[in-house]
């Protein structure tokens, strides 16, 4: 969990995302590896691991990065025009 948590962290600074999304997919090509490929179904397993954290992580970023933009835009819209705003005095029903 050390490694998962020290990538999530990682790959949300984004001053190390860029080299943290490269090397990934260098390792991902490259010949060598914890579990060398040559071994049927064992090999692939940390490749898979691996890409699927990062895709999991850089679709989080995304969203993340979308829903901040609508927030903003929304906000902003709202705000743009206080003269039409409407105060309502609510009485509770029971």
């Amino acid at each position: 969990m050390k490694i998962y948590d020290w990538y999530r962290n990682t790959i949300r600074n984004s001053k190390y995302r860029w080299v943290i999304i490269l090397g990934t997919l260098a390792y991902l090509v490259m010949p060598f590896d914890i579990l060398p490929d040559t071994i049927l179904g064992i090999g692939q397993i940390d490749d898979g691991l691996l890409l699927t954290l990062l895709i999991a992580e850089v679709s989080q970023v995304l969203l993340e990065r979308v829903k901040t933009r609508k927030g903003g835009e929304t906000v902003a819209a709202v705000n743009d025009n206080p003269e039409d705003t409407v105060e309502v005095k609510a009485t509770a029903v029971k």
